[in-house]
């Protein structure tokens, strides 16, 4: 079963990764009520679609810009202070929801304020939650610490908004709000129990030029280069969300328009579950090139299936196949990149986190308006596999990228451990 099961080492091994994956867990779950709990209000005040598609405009532009920024901040300043900062400011944003929620009449522009600054704390923290990883696991281990770290953000997808959508129902929003703040503070609390990461030595302070410095340093490395590449490819081609509610129409189910939505998130769900294997990977490129492929192909099966079961199972096997791909990049960066520019290049990562999905409904709900759901959905799925399979023999490092024997992944294992080997005893110092 060890083959099959999550490989638990990363928990066992590292106290500040079992407080970031219980801090996660609980952040996500509470987050996701928020993420769900707030356009729905928005939808109660205004009963406007546009009102409610509005939160995406206002929340793009600061997470983008917070999240470079951020990027060169988690370089520069010591990590646990910038995560527990920024994770008590969402916390009161968080209140701010719940107290405006509590209000005989709640107000509308308070809803938008806060997207937009839950967007920017969003921006400024994940590239220093991201960079921490390969300080506080294990060189061998980050395999399945991105597994780990992937079941815990799926159990909040998957549960905040199934309990959000009854506790709004029955409850009303301040409920949904109140677990909200109260996930944010059992967060804080955790995150005053991480070690100090601070930045290493002769760390400059955040900078235009030290954003272009790592912005080079990925476009040096066509590894990195092409781990980011196809993720945006295959979000651009095929994320098909925003005409989720069309084809259950043409399904006649629009009673499985939740399901599907959630189906991504179960088949990413079993693959964590089901992630022990994972750990004995070394060609982790291949992990990404294929489970991008596994995206689309399930995707173009989507668009051409006309049963809502055979629908529900290829986006399973769809999100199943993002997992896949998200565990092999998450674990070159962490295997590759160098301490000094983690940061930076976490905050390249949020461009194309941010970006991919945002493009990626533009283009779908384009397609779909020119030629119809289903060839939105199919034609999207093979465009993203030719892309990708493009990506791959323009970038063939990529395919070939090897844990054991990547210069890179070498350097970033030897000081790793150097670093947990610690100096010399003063005698054999002095006799060197």
């Amino acid at each position: 079963m060890s083959s099959v099961l999550p490989d638990l080492s990363p928990w066992r091994s590292s106290r500040d990764f079992r407080l970031l994956f219980f801090q996660g867990t609980v952040t996500f779950f509470g987050s996701f009520m928020a993420m769900i709990a707030l356009p729905l209000q928005i939808k109660h005040l205004t009963d406007s679609p546009l009102a409610v598609g509005a939160m995406g405009a206002v929340e793009l532009v600061p997470l983008l810009v917070c999240g470079l920024y951020g990027g060169a901040l988690a370089d520069a300043v010591d990590r646990r202070r910038l995560i527990l900062l920024t994770e008590a400011g969402l916390g009161v944003l968080a209140l701010v929801l719940l107290v405006n929620a509590l209000l005989p009449h709640p107000l509308l522009w308070p809803l938008y304020v806060v997207a937009a600054g839950v967007s920017a704390l969003t921006g400024l923290q994940r590239p220093a939650l991201d960079s921490l990883m390969a300080r506080i696991v294990p060189h061998d281990q980050l395999s399945a610490a991105a597994a780990l770290n992937g079941l815990r953000y799926q159990f909040g997808a998957l549960a905040g908004p199934a309990l959000a959508g009854v506790v709004v129902a029955y409850a009303g929003y301040a409920p949904a709000y109140c677990v909200t703040v109260a996930g944010f503070l059992v967060s804080v609390l955790l995150c005053t129990r991480l070690s100090p990461a601070p930045p290493v030595g002769g760390a400059a302070r955040p900078s235009l030029r030290g954003i272009a410095e790592g912005a080079r340093y990925a476009w040096s490395r066509p590894v990195l280069l092409g781990t980011y590449a196809v993720d945006l490819a295959a979000m651009f081609f095929a994320f098909p969300n925003a005409i989720l509610p069309f084809l259950a129409d043409e399904l006649d189910a629009v009673w499985a328009l939740g399901l599907m939505y959630a189906a991504g998130a179960v088949g990413s769900l079993v693959l964590g579950l089901t992630s022990g294997w994972v750990s004995r990977v070394r060609r982790h490129g291949l992990l990404v090139v294929c489970g991008a492929a596994v995206w689309g192909l399930a995707i173009a099966a989507a668009g051409w299936s006309s049963g809502i079961w055979v629908v529900l199972l290829c986006l399973a096997v769809a999100g199943a196949g993002d997992m896949l791909s998200g565990l092999g990049r998450a674990t070159i960066w962490n295997q590759t990149i160098p301490e000094g520019l983690r940061g930076r290049l976490a905050g390249i990562e949020v461009l194309s986190y941010s970006c991919g999905p945002q493009l990626g409904q533009v283009r779908a709900g384009t397609m779909a308006g020119w030629t119809g759901t289903r060839p939105a959905f199919w034609s999207g799925g093979l465009a993203c596999v030719a892309s990708v399979a493009l990506l791959a023999a323009l970038l063939p490092k990529l395919i070939s990228y090897d844990a054991d024997t990547d210069e890179d992944a070498a350097l970033r294992r030897a000081a790793r451990e150097a670093e947990q080997a610690g100096p010399p005893p003063r005698e054999e110092a002095a006799t060197a």
